[in-house]
């Protein structure tokens, strides 16, 4: 009888034991169920969409005041004024003299000693256009470093703070080019232009706008010869497409080597829309010019991407066009007037030359 009683003990207590740990799993779980939840909810704080509306004339009224003001208690980044700006008028730009008065505003309260932290603590939206505008124009402006000539003809290199991006076409070739940005494209399948086109003449050298590296290289049926340049904070991916036949980019060029803005990267032609490499099937020269931002890497490819419309950077973009000269033995054009960029002498210095990322 006694060992009867052992027994059922022993029964009850390996289920009470199962029924502890199963329910012990259960809550574990559960807890790891909610933590991967929360991460996904985390790593999905990102932004997932910018109209970058900024009209060429704001751009240009935000870019010389903060160059003028550099080194001054009154500085205030072109950035900054515009996401100021934006977040008076809802991101929109169509009225110059509204975008003026609200930049004058912000400049005035300035220059009068507040603290920009303090005039935009409570002003909606604030907070999302400098992300968005961050994202968008964050390596045209800085410190630099490039070659001047002087009346005597001596180059020297000079220290500036400025407009370090440049024009996607190189100085003395012409172009023409309207905002063609979400019309239809019908090769492959029906899609939007998700970029700027500029007409021109085969071979026109084409231009890197940003220093970064290079990320992708080759033959795409859709871009024909390409070229896609990743900025060095990984926010902006700028795609050059439809380059020359036969000749499309710089042979020196491969994935992973660093440029320069101003640097020539390629060359205008109307490779593209065939499956064969080296194809020309589109009808009239131009550059198709891109520009991608990329919050998360998950926004690289698919239904997550965000590109803008250019338009109006690139007529800004046009004051700074980069000098260069052919080489006739290699036939590959070069810049005149080197220069250095921090960001890129800061790049060289971390990246892992093993590993290119």
């Amino acid at each position: 009888m006694r060992r009867i009683l052992l027994v059922n003990l022993l029964i009850l207590s390996v289920f009470a034991s199962v029924s502890y740990w199963t329910e012990e799993k259960e809550k574990l779980e559960a807890a790891m169920e909610n933590r991967v939840e929360s991460a996904a909810e985390e790593t999905d704080d990102f932004i997932k969409w910018v109209d970058f509306d900024v009209s060429k004339f704001a751009l240009s009224e935000a870019y010389k005041y903060d160059r003028d003001s550099y080194g001054t208690d009154a500085h205030i980044s072109w950035i900054d004024l515009l996401a100021w700006t934006a977040a008076h008028t809802g991101g929109v730009f169509d009225n110059d003299r509204t975008v003026y008065s609200c930049m004058q505003e912000l400049e005035e309260q300035v220059t009068a000693g507040e603290k920009l932290e303090d005039l935009s603590a409570e002003l909606p939206y604030f907070s999302y256009y400098q992300e968005a505008y961050t994202a968008v124009l964050a390596g045209m402006v800085g410190e630099y470093e490039i070659e001047e000539m002087d009346e005597k003809g001596t180059v020297t290199m000079v220290k500036k703070y400025g407009l370090k991006a440049f024009h996607p076409i190189a100085k003395g070739f012409p172009y023409t080019d309207y905002d063609d940005f979400g019309v239809s494209r019908s090769y492959g399948y029906e899609r939007q232009h998700l970029g700027h086109d500029l007409m021109g003449q085969t071979g026109t050298p084409i231009v890197a706008v940003e220093s970064g590296y290079v990320e992708a290289l080759g033959w795409n049926q859709y871009g024909g010869w390409r070229i896609g340049i990743r900025s060095f904070d990984g926010l902006r991916y700028y795609y050059y497409a439809h380059l020359r036949q036969g000749f499309p980019y710089q042979p020196d060029l491969e994935e992973g080597t660093v440029v320069l803005a101003g640097d020539v990267i390629g060359y205008m032609g109307h490779t593209g829309y065939s499956a064969t490499e080296d194809t020309n099937n589109i009808d009239e020269t131009h550059l198709h010019f891109g520009m991608q931002l990329i919050f998360d890497e998950s926004q690289k490819e698919g239904n997550g991407e965000i590109w803008i419309d250019c338009y109006q950077i690139v007529g800004f973009l046009y004051r700074q066009q980069s000098e260069v000269k052919r080489d006739d033995e290699t036939k590959a054009w070069r810049r005149v007037y080197q220069m250095k960029d921090p960001a890129a002498e800061s790049y060289e210095r971390t990246k892992d030359f093993s590993m290119y990322p």
